[in-house]
């Protein structure tokens, strides 16, 4: 089994106790067979990493409720509950735990390894979260959320793409092609921050006409966001800037 040293280059976590991250990854299967049990040197005996993966599905819930939350003030209650349910779900968490190569430092009994355990997406995903509560355990919250938001960031930009994509930008389109026979034109202006909390500002343009800016985590976000401003000016409840 590979060293869990590559594991925290991985994660991008240094483990101040690395046993924390050893009990993440620590399958039920494993410690139903005596003969794996000896394969451990650690003088702490192990557990199942089922209370991390417990704690971890809490912070995994808080942070990206307060994420979707905080970046999508227009969002209604059950659209908040569709994205954060889209990120959340098994399959999701599985698909990052694969890009994070979880499924290779898993213990699991042998039984379990022998019948693809290391590729079974709910292995993946409570091992994931399992990860996240020994983050949290280690490193604190500030860590642990940001750890997250981190591991998550693709995801979702993926959860919101359908749903950033819908009615402001086709009802502005709708409006330019009828009043101006034109298609509206993004432009990004500016984008700051770290790869993983990124702001972009964009511009959106009827020809050379500047019509709205917006600006969000994701270049969709900030396109809808640059469409509801457009529609305002259009709409006459706000002035060209």
């Amino acid at each position: 089994m590979p060293q869990l040293d590559s594991l925290q280059n991985t994660l991008g976590v240094a483990f101040e106790d690395v046993t924390q991250l050893r009990q993440s990854l620590v399958h039920r299967s494993f410690l139903n067979e005596s003969e794996a049990l000896s394969e451990t040197s650690d003088d702490h005996p192990l557990s199942s990493n089922e209370r991390l993966e417990f704690l971890g599905d809490a912070l995994l819930g808080h942070v990206v409720a307060e994420r979707l939350f905080c970046e999508f003030p227009d969002f209604s209650e059950g659209d908040l509950t569709k994205v954060r349910s889209a990120l959340v779900r098994t399959e999701t968490l599985a698909r990052v735990a694969r890009s994070l190569n979880l499924g290779d430092y898993l213990f699991l009994g042998k039984g379990e390894a022998e019948s693809g355990g290391r590729r079974r997406q709910r292995n993946l995903a409570c091992a994931l979260e399992a990860v996240i509560g020994a983050v949290l355990v280690d490193q604190g919250f500030n860590v642990a959320r940001e750890f997250v938001l981190r591991i998550l960031a693709k995801e979702l930009e993926r959860a919101t793409e359908e749903k950033l994509e819908k009615d402001p930008k086709s009802r502005l389109q709708e409006v330019v092609q009828a009043e101006q026979r034109l298609t509206p034109v993004y432009r990004t202006d500016d984008a700051t921050g770290p790869d993983h909390d990124r702001i972009f500002v964009v511009d959106v343009f009827a020809g050379e006409t500047f019509l709205g800016r917006g600006s969000g985590r994701s270049k969709r976000a900030a396109e809808r966001e640059a469409a509801v401003a457009a529609l305002k000016t259009l709409e006459g409840e706000s002035d060209l800037v």
